[in-house]
This record gives structure tokens, C-alpha cells and sequence, in this order.
């Protein structure tokens, strides 16, 4: 995945927003993963829906392998017209693959659910569901793992994601931010936005 710091720098620049950036950048992985045409055709629709709302296209420059999400305007009968471009920093480029990118999904799954499955043995199933909610949407949204996870990621995944894909118990729901906190606490790290642990 894109650095979020990066990612947010670049966002600004180009006028699209951080949180467009990565979910193009999701739909884009998706698309690569689909098992058939239709399933592929649909995540690409959405991204160019997506990007469309902000005046943004994507291409994948295959050569080196980049998402590329740039302007509308710099583009006829979809060819890149280079006399259109008054700013290169208006794109963003995400490398889809390459030294230093963690893009196999079963390696990221592979450590997530071993920390899922720590936080069962340590603090029960009820602990264990919410973090396991929250590893598939660390795993299938962003190929990440857990601790990898920024303060927008996890308070997307609070209001929006686990009460819309998650079906939490009313109990699971009491304890969700707790379960987070032993999640991270099993990866040696800190929610994002609380207090560092000492």
C-alpha cells in the first residue's frame, strides 16, 4: 500500500483526497485478484466512479508496474496528451508491486490471524471475533497488517465497516475498542491516536 504520509502529502497536491487515493488504490487490487471479467469489470467501473467525482483517471503504467491517478483533462480519446500537463505533481503514483511491498495477501493473513488467535488464547472469543473482524479489514481493504493500520483506518473500520459487515453482538460492540487495544498490544503496538504505551 501507498505511505499514508506520502499518500496524504500527494493527495493534497493533486486535489484528490487521501481517503480516494486508497480506496482507488484498493479497487485496483481487487481488480487484479477477481476470479472472472464481470467481477474485474466491476471494481475497475467503481474506481473510475470514484475518481470521476474529482476529475481524476487511472492507468497502470505497466513497465514498472504504478497506478497511476491523474487529471481528466490531460487525457483525449484516451491517449495522455503531454501539451495538457501543467503540473506533474497533480498525479499520484502508487507502485503496485516491487522491493519493500508487502502485496501477498496470505503472508499479511497468515500474521494477522496468528495475532487474532493470541488474543483468543489471552482474552477470550469475545476479544477474538472483534479482532478477527478487523483483520479481514486490514487484509481484504488495504493487504496490510493490523499494526499497519492509521487512526482514518481504524475509524473507518468503527463506523462504517463493523456495524455493516461485522453483525457484532451487542456485547461485541461494548468491548470493540478494548479488543482493538489487546490486538495491538499482541503486535507490540499502539492504537493509532491513543496514548503511547510506556
Amino acid at each position: 500500500m501507498a505511505d499514508t504520509a506520502d499518500t496524504a502529502d500527494a493527495a493534497e497536491t493533486a486535489e484528490l483526497p487521501e481517503d480516494a487515493v486508497n480506496e482507488a488504490e484498493r479497487l485496483t487490487r481487487l481488480a487484479r485478484e477477481a476470479i472472472d471479467g464481470q467481477e474485474e469489470a466491476a471494481y475497475e467501473r467503481h474506481r473510475a466512479e470514484l475518481l470521476g467525482e474529482h476529475g481524476f483517471t487511472a492507468r497502470i503504467r505497466e513497465e514498472d508496474d504504478v497506478l497511476v491517478l491523474h487529471p481528466d483533462e490531460w487525457v483525449e480519446d484516451g491517449v495522455i496528451r503531454v501539451e495538457r500537463i501543467d503540473d506533474t505533481d497533480r498525479a499520484v503514483e502508487i507502485p503496485l508491486s516491487g522491493a519493500g511491498d508487502e502485496t501477498d495477501w496470505g503472508v499479511v493473513e497468515e500474521h494477522n490471524a496468528a495475532l487474532v488467535e493470541a488474543v483468543a488464547e489471552e482474552h477470550g472469543a469475545l476479544h477474538a471475533a472483534n479482532c478477527r473482524a478487523f483483520a479481514d479489514f486490514m487484509g481484504n481493504h488495504y493487504v496490510r497488517r493490523v499494526e499497519d493500520a492509521t487512526g482514518e483506518m481504524v475509524e473507518t473500520f468503527l463506523t462504517d465497516y463493523y456495524p455493516r459487515n461485522a453483525w457484532p453482538s451487542e456485547r461485541q460492540q461494548d468491548v470493540i475498542e478494548q479488543s482493538l487495544e489487546t490486538l495491538f498490544e499482541a503486535a507490540d503496538a499502539d492504537v493509532p491516536g491513543s496514548p503511547r504505551r510506556t
